[in-house]
């Protein structure tokens, strides 16, 4: 049965676009188009989409307004449609955290290949939309069992993360709850280049570890996670016996970059053993390949349960492997990743 969508645009020409987008799609249909917020939310009341687009900026109520009193009334999958930009993307979190599972930048451009990644962009995020758990959508209580601390610290160990659709919100939970002196954290977040700066920023001020986008060169330290940067596959690498960040643009990997495949495959070259890795909520498979390689060398492998996932696709993928040595509801992951840094600790004694 086909994704029933309604787009909520007050610009005529982006109506267009996304509808555009979405056409030759056989598994989604747009069944209506709003012009405002008041608009959008008569036809979601009336229509009941299984999906809705939302744009922030209109006039009388906002996007971010729309939001609220759909997340308060009738919680359903809402991606928006935001603009590449510092304050977009301020707007796009807000827009997370209040319960939309996913968004989409607009095209900057008219390019064919411009044009084409907005439409790959929008079916993604519908997808990803329609396939998630209403019962997590604009969920506030969840309530994340902070990890113990280290005395002293285990040696050497990292623990990295693979998360993508429902991930701004569900890290938002989870980075408080780790302590200060946890070992050092790499994270993938699919997400796009002018968004990952700001998303560490607001991380950051809620973190007990500081929070930073991953340049070339930074060594992975205790106390510290690393994100990586939208556009951009993040790789770990040894040097003089250290572990340090190194980027590049190369080509997709299971469809993003960056890639989680690309970090989990790269850790399991220079730190297999060393290594506690949990694949999170997502759309898709990426982080499926590298975990299998990753527990080929000792790590130690999780993921999130389905119950506690907003998309459980990269989860399940992962788990399907045979490779992911238990699945973890979100709120005890990091007392499993506490628990897995201490059975490699054990080992490497």
């Amino acid at each position: 049965m086909a994704i029933r969508v309604l787009i909520v645009d007050d610009s005529v020409f982006m109506r267009g676009m996304l509808k555009s987008a979405m056409e030759g799609a056989a598994d989604i249909d747009v069944i209506a188009t709003a012009m405002n917020g008041n608009d959008g939310l008569a036809k979601i009341e009336s229509l009941k989409p299984d999906v809705v687009t939302l744009d922030f900026e209109m006039p009388g109520l906002t996007g971010l307004e729309v939001l609220e009193h759909v997340m308060k009334k009738c919680p359903l999958p809402v991606v928006m449609v935001s603009t590449k930009t510092q304050k977009g993307a301020k707007i796009t979190l807000e827009a997370l955290q209040l319960g939309a599972v996913d968004y989409v930048a607009k095209p900057l451009g008219e390019k064919s290949a411009t044009l084409q990644s907005f439409r790959e962009d929008v079916l993604n995020a519908v997808r990803a939309a329609a396939a998630s758990n209403r019962a997590r959508i604009g969920k506030k209580e969840d309530s994340v069992v902070e990890a113990k601390g280290f005395i002293g610290g285990p040696p050497n160990v990292v623990v990295a993360i693979g998360i993508s659709a429902g991930g701004p919100a569900t890290l938002h939970k989870f980075v408080p709850a780790i302590p200060q002196n946890f070992p050092p954290i790499v994270v993938t977040q699919h997400m796009p280049a002018d968004f990952t700066g700001p998303f560490c920023k607001r991380l950051n001020e809620v973190a007990q570890v500081t929070v930073k986008e991953a340049e070339t060169g930074d060594e992975l330290r205790p106390g510290t996670l690393h994100l990586a940067p939208g556009g951009l596959h993040m790789k770990i690498e040894r040097h003089i016996g250290r572990l340090c960040v190194a980027l590049d643009d190369g080509p997709k990997v299971s469809g993003f970059r960056p890639s989680v495949d690309v970090l989990f495959t790269s850790l399991a070259k220079c730190a297999g053993e060393r290594v506690v890795a949990v694949v999170m909520t997502g759309m898709g498979n990426d982080g499926s390949a590298g975990i299998q390689l990753l527990k080929e060398k000792g790590a130690v492998t999780l993921a999130q349960d389905q119950a506690s996932s907003i998309v459980y696709g990269m989860p399940k993928a992962a788990f399907e492997t045979g490779a992911v040595d238990r699945q973890v509801a979100l709120r005890d992951i990091p007392t499993a990743l506490h628990d897995g840094i201490d059975q490699l600790a054990a080992c490497l004694r």
